[in-house]
C-alpha cells in the first residue's frame, strides 16, 4: 500500500477566485458571506483534487483568507492593542491591511521565499486567549464533504521566533505564555476524532539556531506529544536541512519527522538517528518550490538510498514543502510552446507525481495501471528531451558569460557623487517614487486586448503614452522632483523583462500568491539568457521627452529577476544570474546613450535569496554582488545608479550592500520607523539613502503631520544631505485616490521640513 503526503496546497484558486472575491469585498462591492462561500467552495475543490490524485494525507487549515501566521496570531489571541476593539473579519483584515485609525502589522518574507507573512506582535503586557474556531471548523468542514484530513498548524517555536517583541527584549522570553496555549489547542483538537494527524510546521529549525532556542525543542515536544494519545504528531521542516533539530526531535515522543531532501540534502545525515528512534519519515522529494517535472527515476533512486537506512514501511513520500509556492494547474496553459510545457509541473500535476512515485516505490512498476504506465513513460521522455533540447543551449551566451571580466564601474563613489550632484542639481531631501504607479483596470484591459490582437500595436502604444503623460502631469503638479514614467506597459517587474529575454518562458495562468490577495506570475528560465533588443529605451525616452525634470530609467536587477523566477535546475544559479546581469548591462548602456541620467536597477529580492544557513552565505553574496556590479558596469561616472530593496533587515548584510556600490538605495522602513536606518549610520555608510516614509501596502492615506514626524525620525539617524524622500515601495497595487493624496502629503511634508531646516 502506497503512503503519500502533501505538506500543503495553494489556496488562491485555480482562477484566482479568492483574490477576486477578497478585493471585491474590500472595495465594498460584495459582502463577507460571499467571501466565506467562495472560500468554502475552494477548500472542497482543493481537497477533491488531492483525493482524486490518490493522496493519502491531505491538509486542513492550510487554507487562509490572508496568511497562516496571521491566522495563528488570531488563534492564540495575540492581538495588538490598537486592534482589540474590533471583531471578526474587521479585526482580521485590519491587522493585515491597517485601517484609518491604525497602521497594519509588519509584513516580511517567509524565510527565503517570495511569500510574505504578517509578523505577529508580542508583548509582556498582553494577555493571550485561545480561539481555535477556525481550525476546528475547517476540520469538520472537510469531514462533511468526505475527506478526513490531517490538521496543519504553525509550530510554537517558529511562531515565537518569527514574531517580534514590540516592547523590546528577547521574543523567546515570552515563550512560557505561548506554549500553554498550544497545549490547550491540541487538547481541543484531540476531541475531534479517535485519531488525528497533527502537522506542526517548524521551518525555523532549518536556520542556524542558538543553544537557547535548541534547548526549547525537547521540553516543547515532550509536552505537546503527550497531550492526548489520539494525536499523532508530525513535526515538519522545509527549505533546508534541520539536522541539529532532528537530532533532538528523535528523543521526543513525536510520531513523524518531515524533512526536505531536495533543498536540504544534508538531511540524509539524520537518517540513522530517525531509523533508531522508530519514527516515521515524511520524505520531501517532489519539489514544492519549482515548476520542473519531477525526474521520477532520480526520485526513486533517492528513496532507495533512504530506505537502506530507514525501514521502507516507515517512509511517507511527500512534497518538499507546501505547494503554495507553485502555480495551480497546467491545464490553462493553452498558448505555451508544447515542448517547453512538457517539461513543467504545477501543483495539480505534482499530486500525480507524488502518487505515482509512491506506488512504484511501495508496490513496484508491475502494479501500475495503463494510465500510470503512460504517465511514467511521458515523464521519462520529457526529462530526456529537456537534457538535449536545442532550445536550452546558446553557445554565444555561454562564451560571453565565461569570458566576461568587467565587474566594476569607473570611479569611486566620492568622485561619482560629486559629478552627479553638479550635473543633476537635485535638492537635499529630494523627492521621488520607487517606480510604478497604479495599474488600473483600463491598463490591464489594454494589455490583454493587445495580446489577444483585439487592438493594433499603435492603438496600444497610444493608450500607454496617454497614461505616461497623465503620470508625468500629476508628478509635476504635486511637486515631485525626480520623476518616473509609471510603468503602464509592465505587467510585472520581472515578467515584463522575462518576456523580452531569450531563454525565458512565461505563462497565462502561472499565478502564485505573494501576500493576501496579491498574486504574481513569475516567468521561468529554461535556457541560456540573452537580450535580443532594447527592452525599455523607447518608453523611458518618450517619458523624458515630455518633461524638463529628470526621468528615472527603471530596470529590475539580475538577482531579483533570478529570485522572482522559476529557475532552471540543470546549471548553477550563479551562472544563470551572470547571464541575466550581462543582458541588463546592455540595457543600462542603451538607456545612458539615450540621455537618461538616473537609472534605477531594483534588487527588491536581493535579501530573500540569502541561504538559510550561514555556511552558505558567503558564496551567494560573492556572485550576487558580482552580478549587480556587472549589470551597472556600463554606467558612466555621471550616470546615477539607484537600487531598491524590500523587506530587509540590513544589520547582517550592510557590508554587502556597501560592496554593491549603488549611488542611492531606497528601502522599506515605513512599518519599522528609523530602526532599519540606524545600521547605515552605525557603519558610516557613505552612499545616499531613500527610506520609505509611508507604507504602500496599506490602503490608508498618511497625513502630512505623520510624514513630517517620520522624516524627523530619519533625520535623527542620517543628515539631510544623504537622504531622499519616497514611499517605501512601488505604487502599482494602490488606487489613484490613495496615491494622489499620499504623494501630495509627502511633498508638503518635505516642504515643511526644508523650511524648518533653513
Amino acid at each position: 500500500m502506497s503512503k503519500n503526503y502533501v505538506i500543503g496546497f495553494p489556496r488562491i484558486g485555480e482562477q484566482r477566485e479568492l483574490k477576486k472575491v477578497l478585493e471585491s469585498y474590500w472595495a465594498q462591492n460584495t459582502c463577507f458571506e460571499d467571501v466565506q462561500k467562495t472560500a468554502s467552495e475552494l477548500k472542497q475543490r482543493h481537497g477533491n483534487y488531492q483525493k482524486d490524485a490518490g493522496i493519502d494525507y491531505i491538509s486542513s487549515n492550510d487554507f487562509s483568507l490572508y496568511d497562516n501566521m496571521l491566522d495563528m496570531a488570531v488563534t492564540l489571541g495575540a492581538i495588538p492593542q490598537r486592534f482589540q476593539a474590533l471583531k471578526n473579519e474587521e479585526l482580521y483584515f485590519s491587522m493585515a491591511r491597517g485601517n484609518k485609525g491604525a497602521v497594519a502589522m509588519e509584513m516580511t518574507k517567509w524565510l527565503n521565499t517570495n511569500y510574505h507573512y504578517i509578523v505577529p506582535e508580542l508583548s509582556i503586557e498582553d494577555e493571550y486567549k485561545l480561539n481555535g474556531t477556525k481550525i476546528i471548523n475547517e476540520y469538520k468542514e472537510a469531514h462533511a464533504y468526505g475527506i478526513k484530513t490531517k490538521i496543519n498548524i504553525i509550530g510554537p517555536i517558529t511562531f515565537t521566533g518569527l514574531s517580534k517583541r514590540v516592547d523590546g527584549g528577547d521574543v523567546f522570553a515570552l515563550y512560557n505564555k505561548i506554549l500553554p496555549l498550544y497545549e490547550e489547542l491540541l487538547s481541543e483538537i484531540s476531541q475531534l476524532d479517535s485519531e488525528i494527524i497533527l502537522q506542526i510546521e517548524e521551518p525555523i529549525f532549518v536556520k542556524d539556531l542558538d543553544a537557547k532556542v535548541l534547548s526549547l525543542i525537547k521540553p516543547t515536544y515532550d509536552r505537546l506529544a503527550c497531550v492526548s494519545p489520539k494525536l499523532k504528531i508530525a513535526v515538519v521542516t522545509y527549505f533546508e536541512n534541520s539536522c541539529e533539530a532532528t537530532n533532538i526531535l528523535v528523543h521526543t515522543p513525536v510520531d513523524f519527522i518531515g524533512l526536505d531532501f531536495l533543498h536540504g540534502v544534508e538531511n540524509l545525515k539524520s537518517l540513522e538517528l530517525i531509523a533508531k528512534s522508530n519514527k516515521k519519515l515524511i520524505a520531501g522529494i517532489v519539489d514544492g518550490r519549482n515548476i520542473w517535472k519531477n525526474d521520477i527515476d532520480k526520485s526513486l533512486q533517492l528513496l532507495k538510498n533512504i530506505s537502506q537506512t530507514v525501514n521502507k514501511d516507515d517512509i511517507f513520500i511527500s512534497s518538499s514543502c507546501s505547494l503554495l509556492h507553485t502555480p495551480f494547474s497546467l491545464k490553462y496553459e493553452e498558448k505555451m510552446d508544447e515542448e517547453i510545457k512538457n517539461w513543467l509541473s504545477y501543483a495539480v500535476e505534482k499530486l500525480d507525481e507524488i502518487s505515482l512515485i509512491s506506488k512504484i516505490f511501495f508496490e513496484g512498476e508491475k502494479a501500475l495501471n495503463e494510465k500510470e504506465k503512460l504517465l511514467y513513460e511521458k515523464n521519462t521522455k520529457a526529462n530526456s528531451s529537456r537534457r538535449t533540447s536545442s532550445l536550452i543551449h546558446d553557445k554565444n551566451v555561454q562564451h560571453r558569460t565565461e569570458n566576461s571580466t568587467i565587474f566594476e564601474r569607473d570611479g569611486a563613489f566620492e568622485e561619482r557623487i560629486k559629478i552627479q550632484k553638479e550635473l543633476l542639481k537635485y535638492k537635499e531631501l529630494a523627492t521621488t517614487t520607487i517606480g510604478s504607479f497604479p495599474q488600473t483596470q483600463e491598463l490591464r484591459a489594454a494589455r490583454k486586448e493587445f495580446k489577444n490582437l483585439q487592438i493594433t500595436k499603435s492603438e496600444y502604444i497610444a493608450q500607454m503614452k496617454k497614461y505616461i503623460d497623465e503620470c508625468i502631469a500629476f508628478q509635476e503638479e504635486c511637486g515631485l522632483e525626480v520623476l518616473v514614467h509609471g510603468e503602464p506597459e509592465r505587467n510585472d517587474m520581472v515578467e515584463y523583462f522575462g518576456e523580452q529575454l531569450s531563454g525565458y518562458g512565461f505563462s497565462q495562468n502561472g499565478w502564485v500568491q505573494s501576500y493576501g490577495s496579491r498574486c504574481v506570475k513569475p516567468p521561468f528560465i529554461y535556457g541560456d539568457i540573452s537580450r535580443p533588443e532594447p527592452m525599455t529605451v523607447d518608453w523611458i525616452s518618450y517619458a523624458q521627452s515630455k518633461t524638463d525634470k529628470i526621468m528615472k530609467g527603471m530596470l529590475t536587477g539580475p538577482v531579483t529577476i533570478l529570485n522572482w523566477s522559476f529557475v532552471r535546475d540543470d546549471i548553477a544559479r550563479s551562472d544563470v544570474s551572470k547571464q541575466i546581469a550581462l543582458a541588463i548591462s546592455d540595457e543600462v548602456k542603451d538607456l545612458q546613450n539615450a540621455g537618461i541620467k538616473i537609472i534605477q536597477v531594483d534588487e527588491a529580492a536581493f535579501k530573500e535569496g540569502y541561504p538559510l544557513r550561514s555556511s552558505k552565505i558567503s558564496a551567494y553574496e560573492e556572485w550576487a554582488v558580482r552580478d549587480f556590479k556587472i549589470a551597472v558596469s556600463s554606467a558612466k561616472k555621471e550616470t546615477q545608479i539607484h537600487t531598491h530593496m524590500c523587506y530587509s533587515e540590513f544589520n547582517d548584510i550592510i557590508k554587502t550592500i556597501e560592496a554593491m556600490d549603488a549611488d542611492v538605495i531606497s528601502i522599506e522602513t515605513a512599518r519599522s520607523g528609523n530602526k532599519l536606518l540606524k545600521i547605515f549610520a552605525k557603519v558610516g555608510y557613505k552612499q545616499e539613502v531613500g527610506p520609505g516614509v509611508y507604507d504602500i501596502h496599506s490602503p490608508r492615506i498618511p497625513s502630512v503631520d505623520e510624514i513630517v514626524s517620520q522624516i524627523k525620525s530619519l533625520l535623527e539617524v542620517l543628515p539631510k544631505e544623504q537622504l531622499w524622500i519616497n514611499p517605501d515601495c512601488g505604487l502599482k497595487t494602490r488606487k489613484w485616490e490613495e496615491v494622489r493624496q499620499s504623494l501630495i502629503n509627502m511633498v508638503d511634508a518635505v516642504t515643511i521640513i526644508r523650511k524648518e531646516l533653513n
